[in-house]
This record gives structure tokens, C-alpha cells and sequence, in this order.
């Protein structure tokens, strides 16, 4: 895990909790923004992209709230990828946190692809 970096990224997005959280831990909800396809096998999620494809086991989750997946490669041992979706009491914007792990030498371009990802995500929700 030393060759990577924890990254932790907050986006506004307004959509229900609900309606957000199908995006982030359904398949067919994760194939609309985050990966070309997505396959589930029990709790082993099968992400593919471009013909090349990574797995991920879903580890903990709490419905609407948020939803974390632990990488099984072995060069990516002891990292995973959290979604999380909060509610700012106030004025009732919802947020997606994300937590993910990126090659050290490749932090900008991480962000830069989170930027992007959530750019499509904000589009399959249609804002």
C-alpha cells in the first residue's frame, strides 16, 4: 500500500439520499457512471473498463448513507473506496464524500478522474 495515497473528496449533489445511494451500490447504477459494467457475484463486485476489469468486496454499508467496497488486488492490498452521502441539517444540500487510494506519483490526475466520474454521475442523474 506504500505506492498509494489516501484521497478524500466531497462533491455537492442534489438529489435524495436515496436515489443517490442506488447509483453507488447497485450494478446497474454503477455501470450508468463509474464503469462500463459491473458484475456481482455474492459480495464480490466485478468492475470492467475498456476489456480490463477489478474486484472489490462490499465490506460495510448502511443504506442511504454510505457504502464501502475493499479492493482485492494484491497491489492494492489494504485499500477500498467509500461512498458516503450526508445531509447538511441547515440547508439540506447533499454531499458525496468519497475515499479512494491513488499511485502516489498520480494524486492530480486522481482527482481529475474523481472530477470526472462525478460530472457523469451528476449527468446519469440528469442534472
Amino acid at each position: 500500500m506504500s505506492d498509494y495515497q489516501q484521497v478524500q473528496l466531497e462533491f455537492t449533489i442534489n438529489t435524495s439520499p436515496k436515489v443517490l445511494y442506488y447509483r453507488l451500490s447497485t450494478p446497474s447504477g454503477l455501470s450508468e457512471w463509474f464503469a462500463d459494467d459491473v458484475n456481482i457475484k455474492g459480495d464480490t463486485y466485478t468492475f470492467i473498463w475498456d476489456g480490463s476489469e477489478e474486484q472489490a468486496e462490499l465490506v460495510a454499508k448502511k443504506e442511504n448513507v454510505f457504502i464501502k467496497y475493499k479492493w482485492l488486488d494484491e497491489d492494492k492490498e489494504d485499500t477500498f473506496l467509500e461512498f458516503r452521502i450526508s445531509v447538511h441539517e441547515l440547508t439540506g444540500d447533499v454531499a458525496l464524500m468519497v475515499t479512494d487510494f491513488v499511485e502516489k506519483d498520480e494524486v492530480e490526475e486522481g482527482i481529475e478522474l474523481w472530477t470526472s466520474q462525478v460530472d457523469g454521475l451528476k449527468h446519469s442523474l440528469g442534472l
